[in-house]
């Protein structure tokens, strides 16, 4: 048995080589989209500009003055994936304290009568599972998360916000996730986390990593302004 589905190969583009292991989202596929990620930035191929690991595949932006599609894929498939396997960073648990509706959820009321359900019972049922980091991307940081309950799945907005608030948690289809900093989105917004969520002054500028697990905690408003006073005030770098 393979330790990693065999790629499909996809030009994409004058300087993009596409990777698919798979459909759709599911944790052993986006593992092994992640080891190979790794395996494929240890080997440090001349010529390859940058590693994209997306859900179910790679995309591997290279120079075409230096190598070729054929070349990347020759190099790709003689690399050792179990040491890769070895060295993939453990996944840790981050949690995330999150302020439900009201003004940080405008459109918690939606998403609990799109779905049947109460209020109460959309907070429950969103902050129970452990959800596992399948993608960063669209914004820096942004965590596209996997393992929402099938029960919240709710349709994104017809047109999206021009501005969305830094730390809001949201809601679009079968995903969760989290907008970092403000930017334009169109995914439901059902509350907001105090937390500050990028550091590019840091080394490591996020407070998780594809392959982690974020849990979220119910917090009151009281608590995310203590939280969010204490986040302004650190200092830290």
């Amino acid at each position: 048995m393979p330790l990693y589905p065999a790629p499909v190969y996809r030009i994409a583009g004058d300087r993009g080589l596409l990777l698919e292991l798979g459909d759709g989202i599911d944790p052993h596929v986006n593992r092994a989209v992640r080891k190979m990620s790794l395996a494929i930035e240890r080997e440090g191929i001349p010529g390859i500009l940058e590693v994209i690991p997306t859900y179910r595949s790679i995309l591997l932006v290279y120079d075409p003055m230096r190598i070729r599609p054929h070349e990347i894929r020759r190099i790709v498939s003689q690399l050792d994936l179990a040491s890769s396997e070895a060295t993939l960073p453990p996944p840790r648990k981050v949690e995330i304290p999150v302020c439900y509706g009201g003004e940080f959820g405008p459109d918690m009321e939606f998403v609990a009568s799109y779905t049947g359900l109460t209020v109460e019972e959309v907070i429950e049922i969103h902050s129970a599972p452990l959800y596992q980091i399948y993608m960063m991307g669209f914004t820096p940081g942004f965590p596209f998360l996997g393992g929402l309950p099938q029960v919240l799945a709710t349709p994104r907005l017809p047109t999206p916000r021009v501005q969305v608030p830094a730390g809001s948690v949201a809601i679009a289809a079968n995903q969760t996730g989290i907008y970092p900093i403000a930017s334009p989105g169109g995914w439901r917004l059902i509350g907001r986390t105090p937390l500050r969520l990028f550091f590019p002054e840091r080394a490591e500028p996020f407070l998780y990593r594809p392959g982690d697990f974020i849990k979220f905690r119910p917090i009151t408003p009281e608590e995310f302004q203590e939280i969010l006073k204490r986040e302004n005030s650190s200092g830290l770098p």
